[in-house]
Order: structure tokens, then sequence, then C-alpha cells
């Protein structure tokens, strides 16, 4: 059986003991050693087994000759310390392993007859690379250090994952070309250090099974967890934000490099602004993207192709030679930015955590050609650490923003801080004094829910027709910017796809239409734009992409329109209500929160709990209902003066749910709101939730409709309630004379609705 292969390599693999062999003659030849007559017995009995010397390919061979093998090794794997020292003799690439120690054969005995051997984190690719780095070194004067730490994950016999460090002996190893190699030149080698990533590349030049790797190598493990270099660097990271912190690691990445003059740096990154800034938290790191001067820089920093690989892909960007890197793109502000700064080489990183891009950890040198693809991956071994800092650090950052938040807008509404204040506390006099103590929960019993919206009418199909129109006026001009680069550049395929994206359009829009379209954009086309350097076409290709510019450009006219409107209707009427909370709070304490999406929806709980220094009167709901209904009507008008300058002529229903049975509400932590307590008092939430598309029952009209509040109750009581109300504000001039009265159509789990509908006011309807 052929000695079995774990993955792909440009070497042909043969066991050979050549080597020893022949210092066993030098041996045998000097009758004053010591070890002369042990070396002419051991000649003479390997005279038999040529393969010994010729190579050994069969792994019955080996099996053959074990006893012999074992007596020739005995001077590098001892006898003596089986029971001490982990090794074994390897052949690299080969999953077969002989002469083990003793014990090595009791740590995988213990680990079970399932265990497999593998090097953690090293796959086919790297093995590749490393062979050809190896043939380089060899023949081709190169020095490229791709030596990194190798581990074996090992389980003991309780389950318990130990970490082994390995370790090659490599001197009986020799590397013989034969008659399949492909010479190699100097622009190759600079080819393939720029290009790690490439496998195809480095095996056309290291075809497989283009050189011989003849003899064997000794391999010794020894249980290292983590390693020196790496403790020492996590032992950093906690004080990131000492003063001498950056001397302080760049000191260690010098010695994981063997560079002496290289510089670490860090840049945040803020993917809600798509904006890489100077990391405020800590002691601040240099941040080699952003220009000197800046605390902040644009993602367009960035070349395509970089962006493409550290925000995208999320994976290292390495330039081995900034001036090359320069010449191919005369435009790349990082080339630029890195020159001035006098670099050379570099090696950006990107720091990841659940998916995330925290920002970019940047290795650089002032000399070209020290940093590379190849010794990018040195950074695999910190990485983990480096990550789990970053991530702890900007946690702290955002704790100290929420706090601002929480201090200054309306994270904990003035009408509860009291119980929040009570709970944090009792939980800090808890801690001090020793004792264990969960964080209390904050919740309120026996409050009576207001709910009331102003819903946008049709933001939807608005937003779609913007969409729409954007779209198609986009893709237009494309077609027309493809077909006069037709002569330059092939663009058949993308032609054809331009146009079903404009027949898709005639049609509708579909809920996945402009991400459809903006992927493909992004997945080559406009790289391929980019490129064309032609003098003529450029004005057009520059105009394509300030027309797509989403904050002055044509093609997103319609949607900014479309935003601005909602965004005015929205700003208008939540300013009415919360300026109308002041006296809304002065009838009595209560708990306050609205939200704007397409409209605004408010919540508002009044009871006893929420302020038990004050006496609480049932009055003093009706009182807030009937300004609830007020405010409602008031917005509603201030929409329909507003109409007339809006960009789009949207219009707003208004709906009240009445909801008469007290409930409990509790501070949910993860989403630092109100929500109800328990699953009886949920009905109210459910109902909040499916009312607001509901229909009039056996029929197809919606109980909102334009210009009229619409009030949606269970019971007489309540409709009588609100009849009196109505009657309120009809005297006040607020609402019209005639009431609508309907059934809800059964929703989901909710059935025995009724509403009813007034119309609101408006001055023509006064004149």
């Amino acid at each position: 059986m052929q000695l079995p292969l774990n993955t792909d390599t440009p070497f042909q693999i043969q066991v050979s003991f050549d080597q020893l062999l022949e210092r066993l003659e030098k041996v045998a030849a000097d009758p004053a050693n010591d070890q002369h007559v042990r070396a002419k017995s051991l000649l003479e009995e390997a005279a038999s087994c040529p393969e010994l010397r010729t190579g050994i390919t069969d792994v019955a061979q080996i099996e053959d000759n074990r006893d012999l093998i074992r007596r020739l090794l005995a001077d590098l794997i001892p006898e003596a310390l089986t029971l001490n020292e982990i090794k074994a003799v390897s052949m690299p690439y080969r999953d077969f392993m002989f002469n083990r120690t003793q014990r090595f054969k009791n740590i995988l005995r213990a680990a079970g007859p399932d265990f497999k051997f593998n090097i953690r984190g090293f796959d086919e690719h790297q093995f590749y690379v490393l062979s050809c780095c190896l043939i380089l070194n060899e023949f081709y004067g190169t020095r490229l250090d791709f030596s990194k730490p190798l581990f074996y994950d090992i389980p003991t016999a309780d389950s318990i994952t130990k970490h082994y460090r390995i370790l090659y002996n490599a001197e009986h190893l020799d590397i013989v070309p034969t008659d399949k190699v492909v010479p190699i030149t100097a622009e190759d080698i600079d080819l393939l250090t720029n290009n790690y990533e490439d496998l195809a590349l480095w095996k056309s030049k290291f075809p497989k099974e283009s050189y011989i790797l003849k003899g064997f190598a000794i391999m010794s493990l020894y249980d290292a967890t983590v390693e020196n270099a790496v403790s020492l660097l996590k032992e950093k990271l906690i004080g990131l934000n000492t003063v001498r912190f950056q001397q302080s690691v760049e000191a260690i990445f010098r010695s994981i490099y063997q560079i002496a003059h290289i510089e670490i740096g860090f840049t945040l990154f803020i993917s809600e602004e798509n904006k890489f800034k100077v990391a405020s938290f800590g002691q601040p790191m240099k941040s080699f993207i952003i220009p000197d001067h800046y605390a902040e820089a644009d993602k367009e920093m960035l070349c395509t192709y970089s962006y493409q690989r550290l925000i995208e892909d999320k994976v290292y960007f390495a330039i081995s030679d900034v001036l090359k890197f320069q010449s191919i793109d005369p435009s790349s502000d990082l080339a630029q930015n890195f020159l001035a700064k006098n670099i050379h080489s570099f090696i950006l990183a990107p720091i990841i955590k659940n998916g995330v891009l925290l920002g970019v950890f940047e290795v650089v040198s002032p000399k070209a050609n020290d940093l590379n693809s190849v010794n990018a991956n040195k950074l695999e071994v910190v990485m983990p650490f480096l990550t789990e800092s970053i991530e702890r650090l900007v946690n702290e950052y955002q704790v100290q923003v929420q706090a601002i938040i929480q201090d200054y807008y309306t994270t904990i509404h003035s009408s509860v801080y009291w119980k929040f204040k009570a709970a944090a506390q009792q939980y800090l006099d808890a801690r001090q004094s020793g004792r264990d103590y969960n964080l209390p929960e904050v919740i309120f019993k026996n409050v009576f829910p207001l709910y009331g919206q102003a819903d946008i009418k049709g933001s939807s199909d608005a937003r779609n027709m913007s969409v729409q129109k954007d779209l198609r006026k986009q893709m237009n001009a494309l077609l027309h910017l493809l077909e006069l680069l037709q002569p330059l550049a092939s663009f058949h395929e993308e032609l054809k796809q331009v146009e079903i994206f404009l027949h898709q359009l005639e049609i509708s829009v579909q809920a996945n239409t402009e991400q459809q379209i903006t992927t493909y954009l992004n997945g080559g086309l406009l790289l391929r734009l980019k490129k064309i350097t032609d003098p003529e076409c450029l004005p057009l290709i520059s105009s394509y992409f300030a027309e797509s510019n989403q904050e002055k450009g044509d093609f997103y006219t319609y949607r900014r329109k479309y935003e601005t409107t909602v965004s005015l209707i929205n700003e208008k009427m939540a300013h009415i209500i919360d300026k109308r909370q002041t006296e809304a709070q002065a009838l009595f304490p209560h708990y306050y929160e609205r939200f704007k999406s397409d409209g605004v929806e408010h919540n508002l709980y009044i009871g006893s709990s929420i302020l038990p220094s004050q006496q609480f009167e049932i009055r003093k709901l009706y009182d807030l209902r009937l300004w609830q209904l007020r405010v409602l009507c008031e917005m509603e008008l201030a929409h329909y003066h507003l109409k007339s300058q809006l960009p789009y002529q949207l219009e707003v229903t208004t709906l009240v749910l009445v909801y008469h049975t007290p409930i409990d509400i509790r501070f949910r932590m993860d989403e630092k709101r109100f929500d109800v307590d328990g699953t009886y008092n949920a009905r109210f939430e459910i109902v909040k939730k499916r009312i607001d598309k509901a229909h009039i029952k056996h029929s197809l009209e919606r109980i909102t409709a334009v210009g009229k509040l619409t009030i949606v109750y269970s019971s007489d009581t309540e409709e009588q309630e609100y009849r009196n109300y109505i009657q309120i504000l009809q005297q006040d001039q607020v609402l019209g004379t005639h009431i609508e009265k309907f059934e809800v159509e059964d929703l989901q789990g909710i059935s025995g609705l009724k509403g009813l509908r007034v119309v609101i006011l408006r001055p023509s309807s006064l004149s």
C-alpha cells in the first residue's frame, strides 16, 4: 500500500535513510570509534534492504523493516527517553508516522481509536504554498518566511483537549528537482509573493510531483496551549489603554516578523456611517489608513480592490511594494496616503466579531517587500486575541455612548426614573457589601394602556413607485452607456441583463428588486467601468457615477423625495405630540413613548404604580383619553396644512385602540423598553399589531380612512365613554356631527371588536 497522502503537494515523497547510512559508513570506517562494531553490523543488515537508501514508497516496506529502522534511529530517538519525549518519524504531507515513543503511544491511546491527526488551521492551500516557498528558498535565493506555530489538538481520556506544538527536525530531508520543473523568473517570484491567495497560480509554477522530497523528519511535540509570545501579547492587550501600549506591542510584532522597523496601528470602522475613524477609546493608537491631522475618512479612502477585500470579503489585504501598487492604480488615495507616511509595504487585517467589521489592524514598514500576502498569515495566531480586546473596548465605548444617550435623550422616561434609580441603588448596595445580587426587574402593575397612531397611508406604494422611477432612469442611462462602450469592450451579457431589469421595472417592483440590481452592479460591472481609461469615454463614465450618488445623484431623485416626505410628516406630527406631552403630564404623571416609522405611534401607561406618591383617580384616565383624541386630531390637521409643501402628496389616517382592563408592564433589558408582562396581558399587544390593516366586517374597506378619526373598542361601556368624548370635540368644532359605527372583521385570535369613525373638521369643513 502506498504511503497515504493527505494533501496535494509539488513533491514526490520518498522515505529514505541514505544520509543516516552515510554517517554510519564513516563511523564503521574508523576502528577507534566506540560505535565502530555497531555501525558495521547495522550496515551489513541494511545492505539487504536497498530501498532504505533508494527510497521507500510502500507502507509494507517500513513494516517489514520496523526493527531495523528502530535501531538505525536509536541515536535520534533514544530508547531511554521513550517515556519522556513525544517523538515519531514523519514525512510531511503523508498521513503516516512510525517509530513513536511510548509517551506518544500513550497519548494516542487516551485519545481513542477515532482520533484523526489534523494540523490546526492548516489547509491544502497553506500546505502547497509552504512547499513552494521551501523550493524558492532552496533554489532561487528567496527568504520567504512562512513559518508560524503549528498545533495538534489532542483529547485526553477525560475528553479534555490539550494543545501540542509541533516541531520538525528536517535535516535529513533533501529536495531534488525532476524533469517536470517549471523555470521560475524574477517576475514570477514578484507575482507569487503578491498573490498568496491564488492557489492555481502557485500550482502552475510548481506542478504536482515536480520535485522529490527524500529522507525523513523527526517530529517532536510539546504541550504548549498558549505560546509565550501570544501570552505576552494577550497580557499587553488587557492594558490597551496604557501609555506605552503602542511601543510594547510593536516590540512583540517585530519579534514575530523578525523585522526591526515595522509599526502597527488600528483604525475603527463605523458600519452605520461607512467611515473609518481614529479609535477614541483607551490610549489612542496610530491610524495609518486615515491621513495625518484628520480624525476620520470615508470608505472611499480605500481603492476598489482593498474595499472588496477588507469590507466585503473581510480578509487580509497586503501590498509588498506601494510604489508598484500606485503605478497600477495612480488615483489610489490609499497608496498616496501611505507613501506620504513613508510606508512602502503593509498588511491590513480586518477585526471581525460575529460577522461585523469592528476595525482594521495595520502592520506597516518603510521598506518594500518586508510585508506581503505570504507573511500576512502570521497574524492568524494573534487575531483571536486582538479581536477579543477590540470587541471589549468597542463594547465599553458603546456603553459610554449609551450612558450619554440616557442622560441627554429619552432612554428612561422621567416619570419612571425613580424606580430605576431605586433598583440601581439596591444593586450597588448589595455588591458593595459583598452579597450576590441580581439587578431587580422593573415592573409596573395595574396600569391603563392608551395606544394611538397617525399612519402614513400608501407609504409602501409610494416607496415602490419612487424606486421604480429611479431604477428605470438608472437602467436606461446604463443601457445607453454600455452601448457606447461596446466597441471598446464586450458588454453583450451585461446589456442583456440590463434589458431584463428594464422589462421587470416596466411591470412592477418586487420587494428585492432594488437589492437585486445593486448586488448585480457591485458584482463586477461597476469595477469594469472604472477600469476603462479611454479619454473620450471617461466623461460619460464619470457622469454615470456622479448620478449614482445617493445624496445628490439624479438616480436617487424620487427616493430622496419619498424619504423627505416621510421625514417631514413624521417630524411634524412627532413635534406636536411631544410638545403637548407637557400638559398631559400635568394631568397626571404617566409613562410615554412614541415611535416613528411610516407615521407616528405612541403608548401611554397611567396608574397608581407609576407614581405612588400621588393619589391616582380614574377621572385622570378619562382626562388623558380625551387629551389623546384631541392631539391625534391636531396631528392630522397639521398634516393637512403641510401636505401642499410635500414632494409627495401622501395622506395620513388616525387610529385609537381602547383597552379598558389594567395590565402589567415590565422593562425588557434586552430591548431597553417596556413590554406587557404575562400571557393574559399580551392580548393588548396582539390587537395593536393587527388592527391597523383590518377591514370593516363583510367589506374590503379599511377601518381607517383619510380625514377621519377611528376608535376601536370592545364593549358598550367603552362605546358610551368615547361617544361622550366625541360630543365634547364636536362642541369644540374638532369633529364632525356624523358618527359611523361598524364591526371589525375577525382577526387571528381576535374577534368581537367594534369601531366608531368621525370626520376630523378641516378649514373647508368649517366654512
